[in-house]
């Protein structure tokens, strides 16, 4: 199921890193660098729009800018293989790792850890909006 949603701001950021990241690992570097300048001013404008640092999609933004900042030395590089799976995910498919893997932090969930939760977190289908609103339920116990 696709989930293009080119009506939403978000959506382009993410296609826009999608392809700057493509570029950076078809060989253009620079395409690693304005991934990280694009990434930082998404983080700014969704911390201004959301009015907090621990909005949820502030966490995803600030945790995907980390990732890409610790690709960034020549070492490391391989990483950036991450983020391009998954940026090109979230634009196609709705279907955010990064958001889910926070979704999952002792701050940001209202459920016990559990091993059924992780299945239910990683195999969700895709939502729109936040993963948050869309985790099927725990089921209950008897």
């Amino acid at each position: 199921m696709f989930m293009i949603d080119y009506k939403q701001i978000d959506w382009w950021y993410w296609l826009a890193t999608a392809c700057l990241l493509t570029a950076g690992v078809a060989g253009h570097a620079t395409g690693f660098v304005l991934a990280i300048g694009l990434s930082g001013i998404q983080l700014i404008h969704f911390t201004m729009r959301e009015h907090s640092l621990s909005a949820f999609t502030v966490q995803v933004r600030f945790w995907f800018l980390i990732l890409v900042l610790v690709a960034w030395p020549e070492p490391m590089q391989v990483v950036y293989w991450l983020p391009v799976a998954g940026t090109w995910a979230r634009s196609i498919f709705g279907y955010c790792a990064m958001a889910r893997l926070l979704s999952l932090m002792p701050w940001n969930r209202h459920v016990p850890f559990s091993f059924g939760f992780l299945v239910r977190t990683f195999f969700s289908r895709p939502v729109r909006g936040s993963i948050m609103q869309g985790l099927p339920p725990a089921p209950q116990m008897a």
